[in-house]
């Protein structure tokens, strides 16, 4: 994978990247573990080397990326983005490699990393590749299938309520491979992976929430239904493009994108009188056309025009959509109480709010320990605010309901293992 001619050496812009080290035994970060980022293609030079915090995390460094425009338009025949590979290295932990990392310009690619911990040092390397975006290699086209599934009214074959899932399981392949891998993922993690992989960051907003909540949509159609549960397989979706969607191990995501999979991760598609989500198709409509279907350029030049996440859906698949709410969130100590958390309030979410930062910061020693007592005071608003620049959210200082369910999975991810300690 070797795309050095041209793009990469002489680009005028530039992209970012920050990388973040957790441990997928305890969930807790990775301080002082070495990344070197060189060019893929070119492994031995060394662009950048880098040292975690007690975060887990680097600094954002600058690399040079395409040209703006090379992502803004489908026709070119230039690829948008540069590919950079990123050698990991941590004691007591398994290197890794990933070669492939996507920088597009003007916006900041996170690549997060759960490393696994190993008793012999260098005694093994993990390598990834990632391949080429959706809209720039070739890729199968969707096989076109119902937007609503026939289901059993018996309730043995659908679940009884949407519910939005803690995790599914990829099966990394088309559903009859049976060699491809399962890959158990947090469902924000999949829909972030998922939405990095088939549109570019440097779309405007409300058409990158378009596409996201059709991603969503269409996946929640599947934990749903039980898809294929129903066909005898084992998993919950795959990361085919005839099929599904395409997702990618170890690929990096992007700051457009990641807060507005926080903002909407409830959300999903529906028609009046259909219970289940709606299984929102699409195609890029520059390779592949599909004229009953949303497609990706096309939702990019109808953001550019200024409509609205719901219009461009509705341009595309009909009036009588609209957006709904899952009844539940599987996996979270307890829902959002409605209403922001802030300087001022009072009572027992503040308290269960603070004692969820507590063993949070039992886990991450740069976030303050403060005093659980169900008053947000200056404290709490530091303590929070600390958290959200840790983990990417807006420094308001404010829980919202992105900082809320922040907070409610990194607890849960932090505090599992050590309560079975």
């Amino acid at each position: 994978m070797n795309n050095m001619t041209g793009n990469q050496f002489d680009s005028p812009d530039q992209g970012s990247l920050q990388i973040n080290l957790t441990s997928d035994v305890n969930a807790r970060p990775i301080s002082d573990a070495t990344i070197r980022i060189s060019y893929t293609g070119i492994p031995d030079s060394t662009l950048e080397e880098l040292t975690t915090n007690r975060s887990g995390q680097t600094e954002t460094v600058e690399l040079k990326a395409p040209p703006l425009e090379y992502s803004l338009t489908p026709d070119t025949e230039e690829q948008p983005y540069s590919e950079y590979t990123l050698q990991i290295d941590a004691p007591g932990y398994e290197s890794i490699s990933i070669a492939g990392v996507e920088i597009l310009p003007t916006v900041k690619a996170i690549q997060n990393v759960a490393m696994k911990p190993v008793d012999i040092p260098h005694s093994s390397e993990e390598v990834f590749v990632i391949p080429a975006h959706t809209l720039y290699g070739t890729y199968p086209p969707k096989i076109p299938e119902a937007e609503v599934k026939p289901t059993n009214e018996t309730g043995e074959i659908v679940l009884s309520r949407v519910v939005v899932p803690e995790y599914i399981v990829v099966h990394d392949g088309s559903p009859r491979d049976s060699t491809a891998k399962n890959y158990y993922v947090k469902y924000k993690d999949y829909i972030k992976n998922v939405a990095s992989s088939e549109i570019y960051a440097t779309w405007p907003a409300d058409t990158i929430r378009a596409n996201i909540l059709a991603i969503m949509s269409f996946t929640l159609n599947r934990v749903y239904t039980e898809w294929y549960r129903n066909m005898g397989y084992d998993f919950t979706i795959t990361s085919s493009t005839a099929f599904d969607h395409k997702w990618i191990p170890e690929r990096n995501i992007y700051d457009t994108i990641s807060p507005i999979v926080d903002e909407l991760f409830t959300n999903y598609l529906s028609r009046p009188g259909v219970r289940q989500p709606i299984l929102t198709q699409y195609c890029d409509g520059s390779q592949v056309q599909c004229p009953d279907w949303m497609t990706q350029w096309g939702s990019k030049a109808l953001g550019d025009k200024g409509y609205s996440a719901i219009e461009i859906l509705r341009y595309y698949y009909g009036d009588d959509l609209y957006i709904n709410t899952a009844e539940s969130i599987s996996g979270i100590p307890s829902s959002w109480p409605g209403y922001n958390l802030e300087r001022g309030s009072t009572g027992s979410k503040v308290r269960q709010m603070q004692e969820e930062l507590n063993v949070i910061a039992g886990a991450y020693p740069a976030l303050p320990k403060i005093n659980a007592d169900g008053i947000y005071g200056p404290a709490t608003e530091a303590a929070v605010r600390k958290f959200q620049s840790v983990f990417g959210l807006p420094t308001t200082g404010i829980v919202d309901y992105p900082t809320w369910y922040k907070i409610s999975e990194i607890y849960v991810g932090v505090s599992r293992i050590a309560e079975l300690n």
